[in-house]
């Protein structure tokens, strides 16, 4: 049971990282843009969000990564689209949570949930969080590019 489980969730990530959604340039609309990068992987990526009266409307992401750094990005944008600031930062919280303890948030995220085996990476962690600190960096307006190393 459990190889299947984690069969099935390396199938989503490698289809997100191959076919990953909401990729490319951002719509004219789009009113918020931040910049990240890990070092250590030498993943590269740019958000754009669009955010009207405190809702994420949309969300589009470009650059280069690894598979799981794409894929996160990707399942990412899909689960923030109707979400507030305050519910994508809570989102967040439970995802790093996911990948950095045992303590059931997997139950709470819904597809975020294959990222729970990077949890046995932890240098991977990285990866995966490199979109989610990208977008707290583009709802808070921060303007130079954020790294993971920092």
């Amino acid at each position: 049971m459990f190889d299947d489980l984690r069969d099935l969730y390396q199938e989503v990530i490698l289809d997100h990282s191959k076919r990953p959604r909401n990729f490319g340039r951002p719509a004219p609309d789009a009113n918020r843009h931040a910049k990240g990068h890990n070092p250590l992987c030498g993943d590269r990526m740019t958000l754009h969000l669009k955010v009207k009266d405190g809702i994420v409307e949309d969300a589009w992401f470009e650059g280069n990564g690894c598979a799981i750094s794409m894929a996160s990005a990707s399942l990412m944008t899909e689960e923030i689209k109707g979400r507030s600031a305050d519910e994508v930062r809570a989102l967040f919280e439970r995802f790093h949570d996911l990948l950095t303890t045992d303590d059931g948030a997997a139950k709470d995220l819904d597809k975020l949930a294959v990222f729970a085996g990077v949890r046995e990476f932890p240098v991977r962690v990285k990866c995966a969080t490199l979109a989610w600190h990208t977008l707290t960096a583009a709802l808070d307006g921060e303007t130079d590019e954020i790294s993971t190393e920092d």
